[in-house]
């Protein structure tokens, strides 16, 4: 999918960003490649596009798509490993996938982990990460302002949680 100067996209990593221009660049001594330049909320990406055309960048989740995601977000949690690195490696390597629906159920995963047992400083700063991009961006999907995307996404949460008393 080839992305336009102005398109709004997502990073697996950093979310939410806008499609600057795209450039050649030459980094270190490999061969000369081509990037887009993505403007994000604290700087600027330079993300590769690869031999085929491909990218890690994927659009913005349409609001139509957003009832899936409402219904995950409700779905029962996943139980996740009690060992903090093999579970760290797990929800990384969910995270790579770079789904909008992987943000939801690692969400919703580790959210509701805080609520049968204490969270680990290594926890919460991959939740808040995780979070902050899923508040993000569905608020661009929905039209709502990040405080209110915030709050559609706890009571979503707070509903799954009722409805299988995790």
């Amino acid at each position: 999918m080839g992305f336009r100067p102005g398109d709004d996209v997502v990073h697996p990593t950093y979310g939410i960003g806008n499609i600057v221009r795209l450039e050649e660049r030459q980094l270190a001594e490999t061969e000369v490649r081509l990037y887009y330049v993505m403007a994000i909320e604290k700087g600027t990406v330079w993300v590769p596009v690869q031999s085929k055309g491909s990218t890690l960048l994927r659009a913005i989740t349409t609001k139509h798509e957003l009832d899936q995601y409402r219904t995950l977000l409700k779905s029962r949690p996943t139980t996740l490993q009690r060992d903090y690195k093999k579970r760290r490696l797990e929800l990384n390597e969910r995270l790579k996938q770079g789904s909008f629906g992987t943000l939801c159920e690692v969400v919703r995963d580790l959210t509701a982990r805080g609520w049968k047992r204490s969270v680990s400083d290594g926890d919460t700063g991959l939740l808040l990460q995780v979070s902050n991009n899923l508040w993000r961006e569905w608020a661009a999907a929905s039209g709502l302002s990040v405080s209110e995307a915030i709050h559609e996404v706890n009571a979503l949460l707070l509903a799954g949680r009722e409805a299988y008393q995790v």
